[in-house]
């Protein structure tokens, strides 16, 4: 939960909140060790309070509810979310992306969530996405919005560092979503191989 207690610039992240009682949130990066503080890991709960799995699906449970890896001494589940987060500078936990959104591109780990954060900060874009190319290694980023690709590839040249930059920009009339309202990556993915 979060109470919101400050005032937030516009392009400031609303934090996830703090965990509820008798759970604790740890960030854990690919190796399984703790991040350091304002990096990027996958949310992992843990606590008395929380669930054995998931209804009738051992598959699923058995996928994300796992040993915690900091804790050799005895048996004690984790649940990892799928979700990356880090803590801000008010040691805030902050969502970032989907883990499945994270990429390796020019010898750097980049979150695909981080560039449409960036993107949809230009008060121009109504909506932004990003996808990548695994054959080509190319960053593709859709965006829908009454400004220019050049404006939008200049906004994000001042704002990422260059491995972050897409190679591609698309302006879409409208954003594909799926029955959940949310973008729907399939479809961009599948009219960008398409092309």
């Amino acid at each position: 939960y979060y109470e919101v207690n400050r005032d937030f610039e516009l392009d400031e992240a609303i934090p996830i909140g703090r965990p509820f009682k008798n759970t604790e949130i740890i960030l854990l990066d690919d190796e399984d060790k703790p991040v350091s503080y304002g990096e990027a890991g996958e949310i992992c709960i843990r606590g008395t309070s929380l669930t054995l799995g998931y209804y009738k699906n051992f598959d699923k449970t058995n996928e994300v509810f796992v040993q915690n890896p900091l804790n050799t001494l005895y048996p004690e589940l984790i649940y990892r979310t799928g979700d990356l987060g880090k803590y801000n500078e008010y040691g805030e936990l902050v969502f970032v992306s989907r883990k499945d959104n994270q990429i390796k591109h020019m010898g750097h780990r980049i979150e695909l969530g981080e560039i449409e954060v960036v993107a949809n900060m230009q008060p121009d874009i109504k909506s932004a996405c990003c996808i990548f190319d695994e054959v080509k290694k190319k960053i593709i980023l859709y965006y829908v919005g009454d400004i220019t690709k050049a404006e939008v590839a200049g906004f994000l040249k001042q704002k990422l560092p260059r491995y972050m930059v897409p190679n591609m920009i698309e302006n879409l009339d409208i954003m594909p979503l799926t029955p959940n309202g949310k973008i729907n990556r399939v479809l961009l993915k599948e009219s960008y191989k398409a092309k």
